[in-house]
């Protein structure tokens, strides 16, 4: 599939935001508001959802990239981050091994996109070769590439600069042990991501200079807080927001994390196939963070 296709196919879907209005951002000179878009476990669904699926005719590419287009033109200061899993689901992945999904989610405009378990499916050289139709940021704090074909192409963290505002972007990877065949994850070093999010925000925060810090994460969301991303959040302080993958929850709200410090971290999953998108907008006065609201956005026919 080309990017014309994806981008034209587009004009014939819209979006809506469940318990929120269609607005655009209202905000004083003084002023300036971040937003994040987010998915998650998007598994190679390319098309809508079939007619056999409890959620038949939702999601697909080209509602995704009308969404983020009008997103965008509402606040130019918006990124579109991944949480993993973009591989593995439907014949797309079977027959073109990752170059349909990184193709569209360029087209579409992603920043930065995370590793989930099902990326290494075909194994470490299969993911470098299909990575390559990504024209877009791959980190990840706690998967060590370092001697392999992904060293260079993988990143423990990127910052982007919008709206003046600098942000810090990581990823999270969950443990490989019984989720991926050892030989497709050879060469790859999994690191405990509680120790890898303390050193990555630490730097992020003193030495790049971050105002905002959001982690992509891989690794699920579990009521117990004794596992997954409120584990991390429990346990490190820095982060503003993680943007959880892998469990296929489907959050109609973010929830808050107590950070040690007292500090919260929001923590917001949007499910599985592209069928939600998360937004979270971060106010910011004077260059401070100062305020934080969240919403889901369900992709439907109009």
């Amino acid at each position: 599939m080309k990017r014309r296709t994806f981008l034209t196919a587009s004009a014939a879907f819209g979006a809506t935001a469940i318990g929120f209005p269609r607005n655009v951002l209202a905000v004083s000179a003084a002023e300036t508001v971040v937003t994040i878009l987010h998915t998650t476990d998007t598994h190679s669904q390319i098309d809508p959802l079939p007619s056999n699926d409890r959620n038949a005719g939702k999601g697909g590419v080209a509602r995704r990239a009308t969404l983020v287009k009008r997103i965008r033109k509402e606040n130019p200061n918006t990124l579109l981050v991944d949480a993993g899993d973009v591989l593995q689901g439907t014949p797309y992945f079977n027959f073109y091994k990752g170059e349909v999904e990184y193709k569209a989610m360029s087209a579409i405009g992603y920043d930065a996109g995370n590793l989930g378990n099902h990326e290494f499916d075909n194994g470490v050289a299969a993911l470098a070769a299909a990575l390559k139709f990504a024209n877009f940021d791959i980190v990840s704090a706690n998967y060590d590439v370092t001697g392999t074909v992904l060293e260079g192409r993988v990143k423990r963290y990127v910052v982007k600069t919008v709206g003046g505002i600098r942000v810090g972007l990581f990823g999270l990877g969950v443990s490989p042990v019984g989720l991926i065949t050892p030989d497709n994850f050879k060469g790859v070093t999994f690191i405990d991501p509680t120790v890898a999010a303390r050193e990555v925000v630490k730097k992020l925060r003193e030495e790049e200079r971050c105002s905002l810090v959001i982690c992509l994460s891989h690794l699920g969301y579990f009521e117990d807080q004794q596992r997954g991303d409120r584990l991390v959040a429990s346990q490190v302080d820095g982060i503003d927001f993680i943007a959880i993958g892998h469990t296929h929850l489907f959050m109609e709200k973010p929830v808050e994390q107590t950070q040690p410090c007292g500090a919260k971290t929001l923590i917001f999953q949007v499910g599985k196939s592209g069928i939600y998108v998360g937004r979270v907008d971060f106010t910011f006065r004077s260059g401070k963070l100062s305020a934080t609201s969240a919403r889901l956005l369900d992709l439907r026919n109009v």
